[in-house]
């Protein structure tokens, strides 16, 4: 077990690009794991932009970034776009991704949410996925989200 926290400690300057949002360092092992030195670039309403710098841990054995890795990325930087304080988390409903091209270990990937649209307690949204360097699309996915709001009776 120690040897897996020790392997899990940010580094001082992967703590300066943790964003103080839902991911939060310490706040579970599973965010600490698959988003360790994600950063927030740009919030505006309806987008959000994340830069991410592919890890060796997020690799196939091919050293490719893995699938199940892109598809997590669509599931929370959809998740974070819609995400308020105040209210529970939303639960996903339904997610579609292309997986168009790979990226490497040390590849820093633009991670783009973009609001489809929102009705009632259901969300939509479209995640972008790109290599910084060389404009490249990696993924793109569709994710549907769902919260049910408290009654006000």
């Amino acid at each position: 077990m120690d040897k897996a926290k020790k392997f899990l400690e940010l580094t001082e300057e992967e703590s300066e690009t943790v964003p103080s949002g839902p991911f939060v360092p310490g706040s579970c092992f599973y965010l600490d794991f698959s988003f360790k030195g994600i950063r927030v670039d740009r919030v505006e309403p309806g987008l959000v932009v994340c830069i991410f710098k592919v890890p060796p841990r997020l690799t196939d054995r091919d050293g490719k970034l893995a699938k199940g890795a892109i598809a997590n990325m669509v599931d929370e930087v959809g998740a974070l776009l819609i995400h308020d304080e105040s209210l529970p988390m939303s639960v996903s409903v339904d997610m579609s991704i292309s997986y168009l091209s790979t990226a490497q270990v040390d590849d820093e990937l633009e991670i783009t949410s973009r609001l489809l649209g929102q009705k009632g307690g259901y969300s939509g949204t479209a995640v972008l996925i790109k290599n910084k360097a060389t404009g490249e699309i990696i993924a793109e996915g569709r994710h549907s989200l769902f919260l049910k709001y408290n009654s006000k009776l």
